[in-house]
């Protein structure tokens, strides 16, 4: 077992940050914590990489204790933290160099697991790290967090704020970094990359919701869902929740996600209800349930 947590409880005064938290990640799973800003998310990684200490309960990662052995968890794991905070005075080579410094190791001698991404960023070697695109930074901070070969990689929200083709590339290095073994606790905000994960935790107001893998997370919305499309939103919206049967409503992209309460939904006495409020072309389609849905059916 990577990483083992039982009841983790942690709070600010009276705030609680995280309630009771329990789940195991495997040896060379890439698991996701999924929820959005103030869930907790960050708050579990740094009692995971000995940051913050937990009021409450117990966790282990890569075999050693979070408490009693800080030291060789330091060690042992890669953290990449939501802020970029490497040395934006230095240079992309002199970040990496002092990195490899610290951890008594050299950039040559672990090159292989980094070359990947490297490579992406290594026209850019005398740059100075804060005058780094968004993407430049994140595969930067990435092979700061490689460079001593850590058995256990932790990455809070590291695409946040990166554009979609960065985004991409970023996973498709995550799913590499799998394959050579390590360990990879992510988490993110974005429910479209909950699905790249092999197991993912939802996690909301500092407690787990459900824990599964993407594909049988999804199986448990309990009811047909509806893409529903006009040609006012705003007024979609507010129409279909004062419909009488409507049993949840969520824009979605360019649809609304329509549930109804009835066992048999009619859609044509919904466009008829529709229509009477002047909406026009209108369309109403059964679509397959995603991980946002069933994240905000769990957090009602």
């Amino acid at each position: 077992m990577s990483i083992s947590l039982k009841n983790i409880s942690k709070s600010y005064n009276k705030v609680s940050a995280l309630q009771n938290i329990t789940f195991n990640v495997e040896k060379g799973e890439l698991f996701g914590l999924i929820g959005p800003d103030g869930a907790g998310k960050t708050t579990l990684f740094r009692i995971l990489t000995t940051l913050l200490i937990a009021n409450k309960g117990t966790a282990s990662v890569a075999g050693f204790d979070v408490f009693k052995d800080y030291k060789q968890i330091r060690n042992n794991v890669g953290y990449m933290p939501g802020k970029f905070s490497l040395y934006q005075d230095l240079t992309v080579e002199e970040n990496l160099n002092f990195f490899a410094t610290i951890f008594g190791t050299t950039i040559e001698e672990n090159y292989d697991l980094i070359k990947d991404i490297y490579v992406q960023i290594e026209p850019f070697k005398n740059r100075r790290a804060g005058k780094l695109s968004g993407g430049m930074k994140q595969k930067l901070a990435l092979c700061c967090a490689l460079i001593h070969k850590p058995k256990v990689l932790f990455l809070d929200e590291p695409t946040t704020g990166v554009d979609p083709v960065s985004r991409k590339e970023f996973w498709e290095m995550l799913k590499r970094l799998q394959k050579k073994g390590i360990t990879i606790l992510v988490s993110t905000p974005y429910m479209d990359e909950a699905a790249l994960c092999d197991r993912i935790a939802l996690i909301q107001d500092g407690e787990i919701l459900e824990i599964d893998t993407p594909k049988e997370i999804v199986k448990h919305y309990p009811k047909a869902i509806y893409n529903v499309s006009a040609n006012n939103m705003y007024k979609l919206i507010k129409c279909l929740k004062n419909y009488e049967f409507m049993y949840s409503v969520y824009p979605f992209g360019e649809f609304v996600h329509y549930t109804d309460k009835r066992d048999l939904f009619k859609p044509n006495d919904l466009i008829e209800f529709l229509k009477q409020n002047e909406l026009q072309n209108i369309e109403i389609s059964e679509t397959q349930p995603t991980i946002e849905d069933t994240f905000m059916e769990l957090a009602k």
